[in-house]
């Protein structure tokens, strides 16, 4: 969980930033619309597959 708690004289808009800040770095975004709806687990290993094909293909055309 994120937390972030207000320092002395610290504007609310300062630590909003910092909240944004660290739940971007936590993948807390990431995680909720991953939770929002549900994908078979099917589905979810053909993304993984095709996300790590799709890599393969642009790390082999940086290469040579």
């Amino acid at each position: 969980m994120v937390s972030v708690f207000l320092r002395e004289h610290e504007s609310i808009e300062r630590a909003l930033r910092r909240f944004r800040k660290k739940a971007e770095r936590g993948g807390l975004n990431r995680e909720i619309r991953r939770r929002v709806s549900f994908i078979k687990p099917s589905v979810e290993r053909r993304n993984k597959r095709l996300r790590s094909l799709y890599q393969q293909r642009a790390l082999n055309k940086r290469i040579g």
